[in-house]
């Protein structure tokens, strides 16, 4: 009977002892003390103690637990789900919240389910898990946003039917987008390195209010590693080592960062440098993707080699350098000073899509490079908290960019080795504020932007060495400012119930001198002065524990760039785009409805329809000069095109997304997207470039303790020949070909399978096999075809 007693005893202890949990900072690692915690109603609660504490056994295993902190976010948790996860509970940080935007509508934290617009939030545990080589295949893992490259050093993010100069990235809280961002696809994403990347941020639909120019089909926003104060006397360190291997391209990649904190400094250093080689493709699929032959030079003469394996594409392998420097210094509780460096560098890197282009049965380029594309970012940006009439807080944000890119291309059989090279200086500021009521917040702001591009041309005999200038891409000392003021207000109607409203005004100055000395323009410069106003209103509404509702209508705008006004460059064979000092802007007018279904606890669907009308569209169409409309570039006759405001177009879709709890272990997350576009061509409409097929990504996850296993599969529909658009059409060295030879995008799928496992506080190694039955496919519009079976090692060290 005693040890029947003794026994009884011993189990309950240790039960009670095994509920015992502690709550601690995510960000730092701290214990939080003073956190309540309580159940629905209120009947049961505890608090955890100095070292963050507490014990819940009183609770019952599939009650929600409620976690309060008037310095952390609000966080539910099943308690069955806490014993699983090391009896650890992980609160957000107001000031490092990743389920509130931190730059989506008003540059100031809001929550989620105050914002009318609909948000893809990456957290660092998704980075970590999705292991990505660049930043367009972090993105890509999301499942609502869609990437084309035209060679592995690249990616062109799509979203709703845009893409390019119509989507706009930030980086920090900066403008990216420079004015040489052009229509065709962009590699910029890939100099943001997703090893710096602490979170990331996918706005859908219109930002135009808050970002100006740019911002019509998404917003895309990077929040790169934030040094980390010292919450223990002294000086502490910490920081994280990363290793990663992969075998479909022989990636290797090292990355470092150090972070130094004290009581109210705080220093975060990194470094990242990535080897990538020649990618293989999948054994199953088109024969149409084979890399057969490839061109080289030997004994002074260009010939066609045949390709040993057909399956690697040769040359596509390049090296990348990354460097990150932050420093923060808070001299107050009101006031924070942050200053933030950041740079990337690549090798060459091979134009694919160019390299494997045919006249006559030979290839036409023997080369075709982009030289290392170049930015370097540095900001200062000041917050202060203050109770005065005009503003609580204050965030004063300015920034110098520099981009540096090159191309380079010879015709095969040709000594001639063609030149451009363009760099851009950017220059910001940003001068925002927020003010809080009882019932409401009103944000306002005003923004400066100015970019100078120098553009030189050259050529070099690559026989002789003789060099020589040609015509520049851009009008070289050209120049691109905006100003502009803006604001919006939130307004809580009820608990359930808020309206965001917002409008901004901007103006553009365009001012390019065109050089005579290449081709007789009939006019001398661009002297564009345009201004654009924008607004938006949104309301959401929680009509009850069961769904909830989301209504936006938004305008946007794209104003003329220097790329639209003064590019001269080869668009396609035997096209050339020219000058055009006539343009206006492009408006976007959006509406769009989504709602958030919570069928229980443990099965939730999003749903969101959206619709956008783009008017006064610049594309590029034939043109003529005075009358010509073909002229003489770099030696072959080309027809002329230019940027024009001759097209109208309009994009529908929905996107649909599920998540499905299976049990506390066990998880199944699934993404659909399906857009609808067409612009008009004359009097006829036809598909829009941008509109990606549709498509998504179903995951399956199970996370036990220290173990993480993710299955799935990532798919995409099917484009027929008359589903592309008229440019696509001409580009058949692009697609597979159908039974009566015309190309069209076929549909394809991956599986593939994930693994994380934590051996310890400071060790995480992650295995991946991706597309095991080993597909051959490409995404719609790229030039490259995707890696076949991958196999993908990643270990990290974190102290």
């Amino acid at each position: 009977m005693r040890l029947g007693l003794l026994a009884l005893f011993l189990l309950f202890f240790s039960v009670t002892f095994a509920q015992e949990i502690t709550v601690l900072d995510e960000s730092t690692g701290e214990p939080v003390s003073e956190v309540a915690i309580y159940n629905k109603d209120k009947s049961i609660s505890a608090v955890t103690n100095g070292v963050g504490k507490a014990n819940i056994s009183d609770f019952t295993d599939t009650e929600v637990i409620i976690f309060k902190s008037m310095s952390y976010v609000e966080a539910y948790r099943r308690k069955r789900e806490i014993l699983n996860n090391s009896n650890i509970v992980l609160l957000q940080s107001i000031e490092n919240q990743l389920d509130q935007v931190t730059l989506s509508v008003a540059r100031f934290k809001l929550k989620k389910d105050e914002i009318p617009q609909k948000i893809i939030s990456i957290s660092p545990s998704e980075i970590q898990m999705a292991s990505p080589q660049t930043s367009a295949d972090l993105l890509e893992s999301t499942g609502q946003v869609y990437m084309q490259k035209s060679q592995m050093g690249g990616g062109s993010p799509m979203i709703r039917g845009f893409a390019t100069n119509r989507l706009l990235l930030t980086v920090d809280g900066v403008r990216m987008n420079s004015a040489i961002f052009r229509s065709g696809n962009l590699q910029n994403v890939i100099s943001v390195d997703p090893m710096m990347v602490e979170s990331a941020e996918v706005i859908l639909g219109p930002g135009s209010v808050v970002y100006g120019s740019d911002a019509i089909g998404g917003v895309i926003n990077f929040y790169t590693l934030k040094p980390k104060f010292s919450f223990n006397e002294g000086t502490s360190f910490s920081g994280n080592i990363y290793t990663r291997f992969s075998t479909a391209n022989n990636e290797n990649t090292v990355h470092a960062d150090l972070n130094i904190g004290r009581e109210n400094w705080a220093f975060r250093t990194g470094i990242t440098y990535s080897d990538f080689g020649d990618l293989r493709m999948g054994e199953h699929g088109p024969d149409d993707y084979l890399r057969r032959e490839y061109a080289e030079r030997q004994n002074g003469v260009d010939v066609m080699v045949p390709n040993a394996d057909p399956l690697v594409q040769k040359p596509t392998g390049y090296d990348q350098l990354n460097l990150l420097q932050k420093i923060k210094y808070m001299p107050s509780k009101d006031w924070d000073i942050n200053l933030g460096l950041i740079y990337s560098e690549t090798s060459d890197f091979p134009r694919f899509d160019r390299l494997y282009r045919k006249r006559d049965g030979v290839l036409r380029a023997a080369e075709w490079y982009y030289g290392p594309q170049t930015w370097f970012l540095g900001n200062v940006n000041v917050n202060h908290r203050s109770n005065s009439i005009l503003y609580d807080k204050m965030q004063f944000t300015a920034a110098y960019q520099f981009f540096g890119e090159s191309r380079n291309d010879r015709d095969f059989g040709e000594l001639i080795l063609f030149n451009t090279e363009e760099n851009v200086d950017a220059y910001s500021a940003n001068l925002d504020f927020e003010k809080d009521f009882s019932t409401s917040k009103l944000f306002y702001g005003f923004e400066y932007v100015l970019n100078n591009i120098n553009s030189e041309g050259s050529f070099r005999n690559i026989e002789t060495s003789e060099t020589g200038v040609t015509a520049s891409r851009y009008p070289d000392a050209s120049q691109w400012q905006s100003m502009a003021v803006y604001s919006s207000y939130q307004w809580k109607l009820n608990e359930d119930l808020s309206l965001q409203s917002g409008i901004r005004y901007n103006h553009i100055l365009v001012d390019a001198a065109f050089d005579d000395r290449f081709y007789d323009f009939p006019f001398e410069r661009a002297d564009i002065s345009t201004g654009a106003l924008t607004g938006s209103l949104g309301l959401n509404w929680r009509q009850n524990s069961f769904v909830g509702w989301r209504l936006g209508l938004s305008t946007a705008f794209r104003a003329p760039n220097i790329d639209d006004v003064g590019k001269i460059f080869d668009s396609e064979p035997g096209s050339v785009v020219v000058p055009n000092p006539d343009l206006k802007s492009e408006y976007a007018y959006n509406a769009e409805l989504g709602a958030d279904f919570n069928f229980s606890d443990d099965i939730r669907l999003g749903l969101n329809g959206y619709y956008t009308y783009l008017d006064n569209a610049m594309v590029r169409r034939d043109f003529n000069l005075d009358g010509v409309t073909e002229i003489d570039y770099q030696g072959e006759p080309s027809s002329v095109q230019a940027i024009q405001n001759v097209a109208n177009a309009y994009v529908y879709g929905v996107e649909a997304g599920l998540e499905v709890d299976f049990s506390v272990a066990l998880r199944l997350k699934s993404q659909f997207s399906y857009t609808h576009g067409e612009e008009n061509e004359g009097d006829e409409y036809v598909p829009l470039r941008h509109a990606a097929p549709m498509f998504g990504n179903t995951h399956l996850i199970w996370n036990k303790r220290k173990l993480r296993l993710d299955l799935f599969a990532e798919y995409n529909g099917e484009f027929e020949f008359n589903d592309l658009a008229p440019g696509e059409q001409d580009k058949p060295y692009l697609y597979a070909l159908d039974a009566n030879g015309n190309p069209y995008s076929p549909a394809w799928y991956t599986l593939n399978l994930t693994g994380q496992y934590k051996m310890n506080a400071n060790w995480l190694a992650t295995v991946s096999v991706e597309n095991i039955t080993d597909q051959r496919y490409r995404t719609y519009s790229s030039g490259i075809a995707a890696a076949g079976r991958n196999l993908i090692i990643a270990l990290s060290y974190t102290f």
